[in-house]
């Protein structure tokens, strides 16, 4: 059985358990959201997403 999930969601989810439950303050985790969107203007963001894409290919493949 397959379940697609998209990134974006599981990194909301550990976001709202890092406040809920660690104590992080809201602000930092808006900080790092508008970080991660200035980020992805720069010429780093095709490495990032390389980088990202083949995390993921590895966590799939190691599944299977």
């Amino acid at each position: 059985m397959n379940v697609s999930l998209p990134l974006v969601a599981v990194l909301g989810f550990f976001a709202w358990g890092a406040v809920k439950f660690l104590g992080v303050r809201t602000w930092v985790v808006v900080v790092i959201t508008l970080f991660g969107f200035w980020l992805s203007q720069t010429f780093l963001a095709p490495g990032i997403e390389s980088g990202t894409r083949s995390s993921v290919d590895i966590i799939n493949d190691s599944h299977d």
